[in-house]
């Protein structure tokens, strides 16, 4: 019998291959590039993409060998390693999070094989009943994990993140899809490395499959309850854990007109500081280039950010499409203007950002 798996629960882990739907190698497969980055949910075996087949995953993504293949199908990732992985991930994002029917025969062959999938997309798959009855035929199961939790384990917000005694830091952006967990991500990594014990809120889909322990679904979740699950997210980690440094993964942007998002963090995470992700090249707000809106300036989000009651410590900047050249006179040029560090995450690495909170920790 098919069952649908809410998405908190720490059992679900094992071998792994990702389908990107030929997307590997765009933005819309983030999910896709997090999972090669890092897992310790699930170990990666493969992806699915038929456009970078016959190459290493990892060297697609950043040049790094990672001993993750890209193959066309599931029947020649099973023939490569010998064996099927238990699960498949649908790794990037589509229009309206739907399924779209291209990758319909996909998903039929993954779960002709018995293999499970893990679907982060807005649309449940048990909700389609061609790929709901194939997968009750070959005894798999369909994990939606975008699914909302049951309306009785949902929380309100009711002020006990005054007792979270750490520092509490976003990592906000002033746009969608421009490296806010991959940066909350590898800053938690370095941090941990220095010495200093830090835990990262995830809030979204990727951040979870990743393995990450605490947080919540953030646009699975209604409205009323954001507040409080970002502060019973906190909450258990504080209690549970205790670290020093406490990172939550933004989303969206401040002023994306799409998706605006951020004030939640600020005011009910009752956070600290603020490390602002900004691209400086990117002209249009993601997937909204033809509305006429334009991406401000990042110091118009210091300025609301500042506003809202927190102070943003440093600026990082994703580098996607730029040259040499442009990364080091944006870099220079916010510096200058912002008198604020300012970090490439994955030119620069995150020395520079631990240095900074390091500060901040004995200012406290």
């Amino acid at each position: 019998m098919t069952t649908v798996q809410r998405m908190i629960d720490p059992e679900l882990t094992g071998t792994a291959c990702i389908i990107t739907g030929d997307l590997l190698e765009t933005i819309h497969a983030k999910t896709a590039h997090g999972l090669i980055r890092e897992s310790k949910r699930f170990e990666i075996v493969g992806v699915i993409d038929n456009k970078a087949a016959n190459r290493d995953a990892g060297e697609v993504l950043d040049g790094q060998y990672r001993n993750i293949p890209i193959l066309s199908s599931i029947a020649q990732l099973i023939e490569k390693n010998g064996n099927r992985p238990e699960y498949a991930i649908i790794g990037m994002a589509t229009k309206g999070g739907i399924l779209p029917p291209s990758l319909y025969p996909v998903i039929s062959e993954v779960l002709s094989h018995g293999i499970h999938i893990v679907n982060g997309l807005h649309q449940p798959l048990s909700g389609i009943s061609e790929l709901s009855d194939l997968a009750k035929k070959n005894e798999a199961i369909l994990y939606d994990i975008r699914k909302p939790k049951p309306f009785e384990d949902l929380h309100f917000w009711d002020g006990k993140i005054q007792e979270v005694n750490c520092l509490k830091i976003g990592v906000l952006g002033t746009d969608c899809s421009i490296g806010k967990r991959t940066t909350t991500k590898l800053l938690n990594n370095a941090l941990n490395q220095a010495g200093i014990k830090s835990e990262m809120i995830f809030t979204g889909q990727t951040g979870w499959l990743q393995g990450t322990k605490y947080g919540f679904i953030f646009d699975a979740t209604p409205n009323d309850f954001i507040p409080g699950e970002l502060e019973n997210a906190m909450y258990s980690c504080w209690k549970n854990e205790q670290p020093e440094v406490m990172l939550i993964e933004g989303q969206a942007s401040l002023k994306n007109p799409g998706g605006p998002c951020g004030s939640e963090f600020i005011v009910s995470g009752r956070l600290d500081g603020v490390i602002l992700q900004h691209h400086p090249i990117r002209t249009h707000y993601s997937n909204l280039e033809y509305f006429p809106a334009t991406i401000p300036d990042a110091l118009e989000d210091v300025k609301i950010i500042e506003l809202l009651g927190c102070d943003t410590w440093a600026l990082t900047v994703n580098t996607a499409d730029m040259t040499a050249a442009q990364i080091s006179a944006s870099k220079e040029d916010l510096a200058t203007r912002s008198g604020l560090p300012v970090v490439s995450p994955l030119v620069d690495g995150m020395g520079g950002l631990v240095e900074v909170i390091k500060r901040k920790m004995i200012k406290v």
